[in-house]
């Protein structure tokens, strides 16, 4: 059964039609990918669906209880609050009841020896079970939960807004709408400026989710970990494919394949049927060729035929020549530290690269990724150790959010600036092998996207015709076609290949080894990202068994040993007062503990946070209901 509905939606801006007729049904507990190109509508239906813009025509129909939380691209405001309490208005109305509540206690422990304290200690009764429910007792422990599992330390905690980047604030917006436990979530690129691991944190959150969840994203690896469903919007229908992204995509190319093979099938019989019509239609078999063309017609007006040829939304055409691979050793790397000044990101470094060999790096945001490649380069010293390539070898550098030399040069000029032995036609031709076609060529770098920026990098690479590829997050801003083609070609190349990524389906198609970068450590693995996942959840799982088998259960204490009265019976009013502010610190020095990333990161020593957590509430709880009982007396 449905629980969204949305039934013919129409929507058009300055006369042209984004989303024509949409349909879609999403059922409880459903995670569906939304893909398309860039400008495709996938923004403005999820805008629709989250009641911000009306459709044309058209309706959205949500079930009973069926609240939305919409994350779009745009990130929270830049304020004086800080990060904690930008977050913690999720928690407005629990934060409320808390003031309320430590307000109720003061008038009980003033008026304990009156007659109204019983009036006031219902009222706190009441209020406290509603607080309780409202899981007040346990929102701060989830607040520094999401936090930490996002990549905040807790230093960051209490910086402002203002004082945050725009990646950092994506993240709050991020971290405050799970917060807020909506039932449905519409998510646009929730990825952004997530590392490798705040990314694995957020697809095993969302897994959990009890409600539907719809994502738009250009990270397929998420796409194929989270979605049982997958929607391409494109020109402005949305056709839906079951399973995830690699069986959407299967899917689609035999769709593609299919209707190629009918669009030539049919173009031949349309041009032999107007070849027999123009031959006989002024002749002896007129009549024939008269009824034989009011058929065509009709069919064609039908829409019995394919008459579009299939493409590949116009990815872009990459491709390299041959490369240097004479050597025996393409790089190698001896004892390397890298780093800046005293600051250490990763020193003992050792392996060397074989040439035609493909290597990735990568890991959480500040291990040194970059660092890494600049250092590669001779652009940052190096604290310690050496790299050496093979002789004789050119190196074409990709780098991350290059910014343009020129904002002003057009792109034409752009690529014959770098390359002035290309002809006009020539560079034309290579641009419209990456997207630029007709009047583009002629717009200014500056104007462009940032994914029209990488392309344009992109072909001034690929003209280099390097030996060595380094590549720093080579598919940022690249939609999904372009970033297969892009995959399509390095595999293709035959020198050897060294990028930087947290691309993770990227990784899987085109490493052939992998350096994991960690605050603490590093290590090199055989193969993609899902090789080396596949590693370490083999060894989690190795270390939870150790664990358990090495802990012994607690030996209960029998039934008779066990106190039935409550331990703060002999206690006064001022010693559970004492209590209960000792129990309130450990309570928050355990919730503390939940924005440390380590912690987050580690399933069992965050078992072990929630199971203490859980054991200091109950506690509080006890010694807080022992003082309200002496109070009243």
């Amino acid at each position: 059964m449905a629980v969204v509905n949305v039934q013919n939606v129409t929507k058009q801006f300055g006369g042209q039609i984004v989303l024509a007729g949409v349909s879609l049904e999403i059922a409880p507990r459903e995670c569906v990918g939304l893909i398309g190109t860039n400008g495709a509508g996938k923004t403005t239906l999820f805008r629709i669906m989250a009641g911000e813009i009306p459709p044309d025509t058209g309706t959205v129909t949500l079930s009973r209880g069926m609240d939305i939380g919409y994350l779009p691209q745009e990130h929270a405001s830049a304020s004086d609050r800080t990060l904690h309490e930008e977050v913690g208005r999720a928690f407005d109305e629990l934060l409320a009841m808390e003031a309320k509540l430590h307000a109720l206690a003061d008038q009980i422990a003033a008026a304990h020896d009156t007659p109204g304290v019983t009036e006031l200690m219902n009222a706190y009764d009441r209020l406290h079970a509603r607080f309780e429910i409202a899981g007040g007792h346990t929102f701060e422990v989830r607040l520094n939960e999401i936090l930490g599992g996002l990549g905040f330390t807790e230093v960051d905690h209490q910086k402002p807004m203002s004082q945050l980047s725009g990646g950092q604030r994506c993240r709050a917006s991020l971290a405050r709408l799970l917060l807020e436990d909506k039932t449905f979530l519409l998510l646009d690129e929730p990825t952004n400026h997530l590392d490798i691991d705040a990314t694995r944190w957020l697809e095993k959150y969302l897994a959990r989710h009890e409600g539907p969840v719809v994502v738009i994203s250009h990270d397929r690896y998420l796409l194929d970990r989270l979605c049982n469903r997958i929607v391409e919007v494109e020109r402005g229908r949305a056709n839906s494919f079951a399973g995830n992204y690699t069986r959407y995509a299967e899917t689609k190319g035999l769709m593609r394949l299919t209707q190629e093979r009918e669009f030539e099938k049919d173009r031949a019989f349309i041009e032999k049927e107007r070849a027999f019509i123009t031959k006989h239609i002024s002749g002896q078999r007129t009549k024939e060729a008269q009824g034989r063309r009011t058929r065509l017609e009709r069919r064609l007006a039908a829409g019995e035929f394919v008459t579009e040829q299939t493409t590949t939304h116009q990815s872009a055409a990459i491709g390299f020549s041959e490369a240097n691979n004479s050597a025996s050793t393409a790089l190698r790397c001896d004892d390397v530290a890298i780093g800046y000044g005293d600051v250490t990101l990763a020193k003992d470094l050792n392996f060397q690269l074989a040439p035609a060999e493909r290597f990735a790096i990568t890991g959480p945001n500040g291990t040194g990724k970059t660092t890494f490649l600049r250092s590669l380069l001779g652009e940052v010293d190096l604290l310690a150790g050496e790299f050496q390539f093979a002789p004789r070898l050119s190196i074409g550098y990709y780098a991350q959010n290059e910014e343009p030399e020129d904002p002003k040069r057009l792109v034409l000029e752009e690529l014959r600036q770098a390359y002035p032995e290309l002809t006009e036609q020539k560079a034309r031709n290579i641009l419209a092998s990456f997207l630029f076609r007709g009047d583009d060529v002629f717009k200014p770098i500056g104007a462009l996207s940032g994914g029209e920026q990488s392309r344009v990098r992109l072909a001034k690479l690929i003209l280099s015709n390097p030996d060595v590829l380094i590549l720093d997050e080579p598919t940022n801003h690249l939609d999904i076609p372009s970033r297969e083609r892009l995959e399509e070609a390095l595999q293709s190349f035959n020198g050897t290949i060294i990028t930087v990524s947290h691309d993770r389906y990227f990784l899987d198609q085109i490493a052939q080894r992998l350096l994991m970068l960690r605050p603490d450590k590093h290590g090199i693995y055989r193969g993609g990202y899902t090789d080396y996942l596949r590693t370490v959840e083999q060894a989690e799982r190795s270390n939870a068994t150790s664990k358990t088998k090495s802990k012994k259960p607690k030996q209960k204490k029998p039934k008779t040993q066990r106190k039935k009265s409550s331990p703060y019976d002999t206690f006064s009013v001022e010693q559970l007062e004492e209590k209960v502010l000792e129990k309130e610190m450990k309570l928050a020095e355990l919730q503390e503990k939940f924005g440390d990333p380590k912690i987050c990161k580690d399933a069992d020593r965050l078992a072990e946070l929630k199971e203490d957590v859980e054991d200091m509430t109950r506690e509080l709880a006890e010694v807080d209901q022992a003082w309200q009982q002496r109070a009243a007396q």
